[in-house]
């Protein structure tokens, strides 16, 4: 691809890093954005410049939060004996458009995956044990993608704490095996929170 300015070009090269953002694609944006009034862009790259400079991560559950403990964290109307185990941030917000849990979250991180070094240490396991092993929890949801992966940590997570006094129960399976949590609907991943199955018994199947 040919650029008559190296501005542009350098735009466009940065643009493109973003997943799913092709050259053609990232090249589309720029242009978009140069046809508009100045302030806008200054805008879009503040907003930028001030998330990765302030953002932080809950201490309580590792969601993405504006103050060091989170909104749901703090939010004294919620279960906070229920603790729903996830990937990532997304998956947090895929579960709470449905509006069905009234819990609160782990968010691990990423999932066990010895093919692309990724283990237990690399993930936020261990202060997910610490919680269950303070005795403040009664129930563990987890509500990992239905992936080889997904279950490999689920399975993990299980023989650290099933030693412990307290329900593991795991979301049905109205999500396809394979199928990641955050592009399943609202509705299909709401019934699954509401009829998850005690994790014994997922494994049975398995």
């Amino acid at each position: 691809m040919e650029f008559s300015s190296k501005l542009l070009e350098k735009a466009v090269n940065e643009m493109s890093q973003l997943p799913g953002i092709g050259k053609r694609t990232a090249l589309r944006l720029v242009l978009h954005l140069l046809k508009q009034p100045k302030e806008q862009t200054v805008f879009l790259s503040e907003a930028l410049t001030l998330m990765r400079e302030e953002i932080k991560f809950c201490s309580s559950c590792h969601n993405i939060s504006d103050s060091s403990v989170c909104e749901i964290c703090n939010n004294q109307n919620r279960d906070h004996k229920t603790v729903c185990v996830v990937e990532d941030i997304r998956d947090v917000m895929a579960i709470e458009n449905t509006g069905q849990f009234r819990g609160v979250y782990h968010v691990l991180g990423g999932k066990i995956s010895p093919i692309d070094g990724i283990g237990p240490s690399q993930l936020n396991i261990s202060t997910l044990i610490a919680k269950v092993k303070s005795k403040n929890i009664k129930e563990i949801i987890f509500a990992l993608s239905p992936t080889m992966e997904g279950d490999t940590t689920n399975f993990y997570i299980y023989k650290q704490i099933q030693d412990d006094d307290i329900i593991t129960s795991t979301i049905a399976r109205g999500i396809s095996v394979g199928d990641e949590l955050e592009y399943a609907d609202e509705v299909t991943l709401g019934r699954s929170i509401l009829q998850r199955v005690p994790f014994e018994n997922s494994m049975k199947n398995n």
